[in-house]
């Protein structure tokens, strides 16, 4: 088994909060996070996919195929956005990197499949200290 992994880049802006909590509750859960005017992230995307490498092309998968899917699928979508208002597929949910991640597996798990690999990690930078991996289980 080969994990091959792409990296894409987005911009994107959000705010961690609950709607049931007033803005002085969600500063105590959230912090800066939870400012009412947004806040915004430089992200790496790094979706990795496993499988066997083909005898005739050398390849787990095309990379091209899976950056052109990456793109469609996900970083179209959100690249300089407001994840909580602007996103279909993240309508209704809290915009953490880790719920990111888990909508992002979500995306993209059936296309990686369509190209002859398996959806192995998604990998969000939010900062040059803070990611988060996710591997498909709860």
């Amino acid at each position: 088994m080969v994990h091959i992994t792409r990296r894409e880049r987005f911009n994107a802006a959000h705010r961690l909060f609950r709607p049931e909590l007033n803005d002085s509750e969600n500063y105590e859960v959230f912090g800066k996070c939870s400012n009412p005017n947004w806040h915004g992230h430089n992200y790496e995307l790094f979706v990795t996919a496993k499988g066997k490498v083909s005898d005739e092309t050398g390849f787990v998968l095309n990379l091209k195929s899976l950056s052109h899917l990456v793109r469609e699928e996900i970083v179209d979508k959100v690249d300089h956005k407001n994840l909580n208002t602007e996103v279909d597929f993240l309508q209704g949910k809290l915009i953490s990197t880790e719920n990111l991640a888990k909508a992002f597996w979500n995306q993209l798990e059936a296309g990686v499949k369509l190209l002859g690999a398996q959806l192995y990690c998604i990998k969000i930078t939010e900062t040059e200290n803070n990611f988060v991996e996710y591997y498909g289980e709860e």
